[in-house]
């Protein structure tokens, strides 16, 4: 099918997909017929600015750092990325898989790019998370050590190859660090977000908790100074119950599994 047949010719479907094909490509893509140029330019910025502006808000360091720059990249997903869903809230996770894409290709974006996006995209992922603390059967004044430490499902323990957290329009690093940036986010009882970054003893606990759910908190412990490499394992433990105290104090631990 062309665009020069007649617009009474063409199904809805075809009508719909030309005009869809011109919005995301205007410049290669000729014009649907049946519409007249004024309601096409309405149409066409309309779609564009929506989703413009959305990923600007979900994005916006990435937006800072490209400046000028930032719409065309926009405009380059808009044209070239096939959407897997019609869910505005899944739009950045789209454009994160768009980056994803763009790196494999090598189009000569910051190497940095596809994880301050995921650090940037994350954010409202665990803001819109369905998870909750009241799902789970556990006691929240269990014993850390005896019992089985209950990491709060709405944290999540991050690990960057760049220092995500500090890139910027001033800030563009050229090479990663020696180490790894490691990152925990936890949703607040205010529903915003809090970041911090983790020592990697802190993190590695953190990790633990979530994968070996079965382990007592004393047993985590003594796993992590066997890792670490610990001469006094009691001092450790000791130092390690502190942790968890402060993380039950904080949410990072909801208490206890009961089950």
């Amino acid at each position: 099918m062309t665009h020069d047949a007649p617009p009474e010719s063409l199904s809805f479907a075809e009508r719909h997909n030309a005009l869809g094909a011109y919005v995301r490509d205007p410049e290669r893509v000729p014009p649907p017929p049946g519409i007249e140029p004024r309601r096409l330019k309405i149409y066409r910025e309309l779609f564009f600015n929506n989703v413009e502006s959305l990923l600007a808000g979900n994005f916006p360091v990435i937006h800072r750092i490209y400046g000028d720059e930032w719409q065309k990249l926009i405009r380059d997903f808009y044209r070239e990325h096939g959407c897997q869903t019609p869910l505005f809230t899944e739009l950045p996770r789209e454009f994160m898989r768009y980056l994803e894409t763009r790196e494999a290709q090598g189009r000569g974006d910051p190497p940095w790019l596809r994880e301050l996006a995921h650090y940037e995209w994350v954010e409202l992922a665990l803001q819109i998370s369905e998870a909750g603390i009241d799902d789970i059967a556990h006691d929240p004044d269990g014993d850390l050590l005896e019992g089985r430490p209950l990491l709060s499902p709405l944290v999540w323990p991050l690990a960057y190859a760049w220092p995500v957290h500090r890139i910027g329009p001033d800030h563009r690093p050229d090479a990663p660090p020696d180490g790894p940036t490691l990152l925990m986010l936890r949703r607040e009882a205010d529903g915003k977000v809090s970041f911090h970054a983790l020592a990697p003893l802190t993190f590695r606990l953190l990790q633990r908790l979530d994968a070996e759910p079965s382990l007592s908190g004393r047993d985590q412990l003594r796993a992590l100074a066997a890792e670490a490499g610990a001469e006094d394992v009691d001092r450790f433990v000791a130092d390690g119950a502190s942790q968890l105290i402060a993380f039950r104090r904080d949410g990072t631990i909801l208490g206890t599994r009961r089950d």
